[in-house]
C-alpha cells in the first residue's frame, strides 16, 4: 500500500442530517405540545458536533436540501466548527425534519419527517475519496445501509478508508421504522427482530475497527435477543472492538473475545444524574469515546470521557446542544457531580453556556440609539412630532454602516419602540445587537413591555443581547440593593431561559459611593449573588479602576465577554481620552456611545434646522472620529 499524507480531520461522520424540533413542554404527548425549540439532528451530524466541542476536527459527508432548514444545518455546523465541504445541497429535496417530546421519564416520542429527503438521496457520487482519505477515522451508521443506493455510498467509504490506513467506526444506530419494520409514525419504537436487518448489518461488520451499540442494536446485529449471544455472534464475523452501551451504568468495552461474565469487559464508572431526556445521549457518548480513541487515550480513559458526555446528554433538552464542550468536561470530571440534575447546576451551566456561546467579539464600536425618554423630550422642546424619532434611528443606521471597516466589529444598542424598523435592517447586517428591557430612568430597576420579562424577550433573535441599565451604588440601602439585585436575578433567569446574551450597565448614583473602586464593587457585589452577565457596560475610569475592574471579572468569571464603554454624554475631547483609558484594559472590547454622536444633530433635525443627508453624515463623522480614537488606543496598546 502507498504511504498516505496525515490525516486533516479527526474524523468524517456519514449519514442523517436534519433539524430537530423539541417540545419545549415536559411531561405531556406530542400532541399537547404548544411549541418547539429548533436544533440540528441526525446521529452523523451530533456526533460530528459533539466531536467539534470536545476539540476534534470533525467533518460531516451527507446532504440538505435548498431550503431555511438545510441552510440553518449549514450554518449551525460551520458556527461549531465542522466542517461542511462534504455536505451537499441537494436542489430537489428538502431537509429532513424530527419532531422529539420528552412525555415522561420513560417515554420519548420520536417522529420522523423523512419522505425523499435530502439525506436519504446521498449516493456513491457523494464519496469523494480524497476527503475520505483526509480523516484519520470515518464513522458510518447504521441507517445509511437500510436502502440499496445509501448502502452503496456507505460501503464505498468503508473500502476507501480501509486502503488508505484509516479506521472505520460503525455506529449501529437501529431505528426500525427507518428499516421500513414500522409505520411511519413508530420512531420512538427502539427493537423489532428481523433476520433480514441482522443479515445486513451482518455483511457491515467485517470491515470495521469499532462497532458501537446499545443492548437493542447489539441484538439486532448479532440476531439474538440475548445479550452475550448476540455479541458472541458478531465476534464471529468481525474482530472490531466492540463498545456495549449501558445506559446509566455506563458502558463495557470487548477488544477481543466476549467473556462469560460481560462485566469483565472493559468499562469506567457511569454518572449519578437524573435521566431527563436520552434522545441523543448515544451520539454524545460516541463523541466521548472518539475523543479519546482517535488519540490514542486507554480503553478505560475512553469509557470515561464517553460516560460523562452520555451523562451530559441525558441531563437537558436537545441533542446537539447539550454535549460538552473540553473545557466543561474537565471542570465535570475534576469536580463530580454536585447536582443530579445537571442542567440544574449552576456553576455547570455556566461553564456550560460560556464555553458553546456563538461567535467571538473585539474591536467592537457601537452607536448607542437605544435612547427614548431623551429623545422624546427633545422632540418636545422642538415642537416635532414624535413619531419622527423612528425616521431619525434609521438616519442613524445608515450612518452606522456607512463608517464600517473590516477590522471592526460593528455594534448598535437599538430598541423596538422607536426603532423596529431600523431593528430588522441592523438584523440583515452581522452586528453586534444590544436591546434594552429596563424602565427609562427606575430606580430601583423596572422593567419595560410585558410583566413577564421572559416572554418580552422569547420572540427576540438569539442574537441580540439583552441590555439592562441599573442605576446602581454599592452603598444604597439595604432594602433598595436587595429590590435591585432581585430584578437582576429575573433578567439573568429571563437571559437563560431564551438563551439570549446578557448586558448590565452599571451607572452609579451623585448621592452614591465615588472613587476608584465604587465600580467594582457593585460589580462585586452583583457577582456575589450568582449573577453572570455575558457583558458590562460601564463608565470611564481611572487607569487604577480599570484595573479593579479587571480583577473583579478575573476573580468572578473568567469567561466574561468583557466591557463596552459608555460615552454618558461626554464632550468629543473628553471621551477621546476615556477611550484611550479604556482600550488600555484587556477586559475593554470596544465602547457603545450615543449622545456623544447624536446629540445636537438630533435637536437640529428634529428642529427642520438640517436636512436627512446633512443629518446622517454628522453622525458618521462623529461616529468615525471614534472609531479612528479606538483603533489608535488599541494600536498604542499592541506597541
Amino acid at each position: 500500500m502507498s504511504s498516505q499524507p496525515s490525516p486533516i480531520y479527526d474524523i468524517i461522520t456519514i449519514g442523517r442530517t436534519c433539524a430537530d424540533l423539541y417540545a419545549d413542554q415536559v411531561g405531556c404527548s406530542m400532541e399537547d405540545a404548544r411549541s418547539f425549540s429548533k436544533y440540528v439532528g441526525g446521529c452523523p451530524t451530533n456526533i460530528a458536533i459533539g466531536g467539534a466541542r470536545l476539540g476534534l476536527k470533525t467533518a460531516l459527508l451527507s446532504r440538505v436540501g435548498n431550503d431555511q432548514m438545510g441552510r440553518f444545518v449549514r450554518q449551525t455546523l460551520e458556527a461549531e466548527s465542522v466542517e461542511t465541504g462534504g455536505l451537499a445541497t441537494d436542489p430537489e429535496r428538502l431537509t429532513a425534519l424530527a419532531f422529539l417530546g420528552l412525555e415522561d421519564d420513560r417515554n420519548f416520542p420520536l417522529l420522523f419527517v423523512r419522505t425523499d429527503c435530502a439525506d436519504a438521496a446521498l449516493s456513491e457520487a457523494d464519496i469523494d475519496p480524497d476527503f475520505i482519505r483526509s480523516a484519520a477515522a470515518i464513522v458510518v451508521t447504521g441507517t445509511h445501509f437500510s436502502k440499496p443506493h445509501l448502502e452503496a455510498a456507505s460501503f464505498k467509504a468503508m473500502r476507501i478508508a480501509r486502503e488508505a490506513g484509516r479506521k472505520v467506526v460503525f455506529d449501529i444506530d437501529y431505528r426500525p421504522n427507518l428499516w421500513g419494520l414500522l409505520g411511519a409514525g413508530d420512531g420512538d419504537i427502539r427493537f423489532v427482530a428481523d433476520a433480514a436487518v441482522t443479515a445486513r448489518v451482518q455483511s457491515i461488520l467485517p470491515g470495521c475497527d469499532v462497532v458501537v451499540g446499545t443492548d437493542d442494536e447489539v441484538r439486532i446485529a448479532g440476531g439474538s435477543t440475548d445479550t452475550r449471544e448476540a455479541l458472541v455472534n458478531i465476534r464471529k464475523v468481525t474482530a472490531a472492538m466492540i463498545v456495549l452501551k449501558t445506559g446509566p451504568k455506563g458502558c463495557l468495552v470487548f477488544p477481543g473475545p466476549i467473556p462469560e461474565d460481560l462485566e469483565e469487559g472493559i468499562s469506567s464508572q457511569g454518572f449519578p444524574v437524573e435521566v431527563f431526556n436520552v434522545l441523543g445521549a448515544g451520539d454524545g457518548f460516541m463523541a466521548g469515546f472518539l475523543r479519546g480513541y482517535v488519540r490514542g487515550l486507554p480503553l478505560e480513559e475512553c469509557c470515561r470521557i464517553a460516560n460523562a458526555c452520555g451523562a451530559f446528554a441525558v441531563s437537558r433538552h436537545g441533542c446537539a446542544p447539550a454535549y460538552p464542550s473540553w473545557e466543561e468536561l474537565q471542570f465535570f470530571l475534576d469536580r463530580g457531580v454536585v447536582n443530579p440534575r445537571l442542567r440544574e447546576d449552576a456553576d455547570l451551566e455556566h461553564v456550560h453556556w460560556a464555553t458553546t456561546r456563538r461567535g467571538h467579539w473585539d474591536n467592537v464600536c457601537a452607536f448607542a440609539i437605544d435612547h427614548r425618554v431623551q429623545l422624546e423630550d427633545m422632540a418636545a422642546q422642538c415642537g416635532a412630532d414624535p413619531a419622527r424619532i423612528a425616521r431619525l434611528k434609521d438616519l442613524a443606521l445608515d450612518a452606522m454602516l456607512a463608517a464600517r471597516r473590516p477590522e471592526i466589529m460593528l455594534g448598535t444598542l437599538l430598541d423596538s419602540t422607536h426603532g423596529r424598523q431600523a431593528l430588522f435592517r441592523a438584523e440583515k447586517e452581522a452586528l453586534w445587537i444590544g436591546r434594552p428591557v429596563e424602565l427609562p430612568g427606575s430606580r430601583p430597576l423596572k422593567f419595560e413591555g410585558a410583566p413577564s420579562l421572559g416572554a418580552e424577550v422569547a420572540s427576540w433573535p438569539r442574537d441580540h443581547v439583552i441590555k439592562c441599565l441599573v442605576f446602581y451604588n454599592p452603598d444604597d440601602p439595604e432594602a433598595l440593593r436587595r429590590t435591585q439585585l432581585d430584578q437582576l436575578h429575573r433578567l439573568a433567569s429571563a437571559a437563560r431561559l431564551s438563551r439570549h446574551e446578557y448586558l448590565i450597565e452599571v451607572i452609579g448614583t451623585a448621592d452614591g459611593k465615588r472613587g476608584e473602586t465604587a465600580t467594582a464593587e457593585a460589580m462585586q457585589q452583583i457577582y456575589d449573588e450568582g449573577i453572570r452577565p455575558d457583558w458590562w457596560k460601564l463608565p470611564d475610569q481611572s487607569a487604577a479602576g480599570w484595573a479593579e475592574v479587571s480583577a473583579v471579572i478575573e476573580r468572578n468569571d473568567r469567561w466574561c465577554r468583557g466591557v463596552l464603554l459608555l460615552g454618558l454624554d461626554a464632550p468629543a475631547e473628553v471621551l477621546t481620552r476615556s477611550i484611550a483609558r479604556a482600550a488600555a484594559c484587556a477586559h475593554v472590547r470596544g465602547f457603545a456611545v450615543g449622545r456623544t454622536i447624536f446629540g445636537d444633530v438630533a435637536r437640529s433635525w428634529l428642529a427642520g434646522d438640517i436636512d436627512d443627508a446633512a443629518a446622517t453624515d454628522r453622525m458618521q463623522a462623529r461616529f468615525e472620529q471614534l472609531i479612528d480614537c479606538w483603533q489608535a488606543a488599541r494600536q498604542a496598546k499592541a506597541a
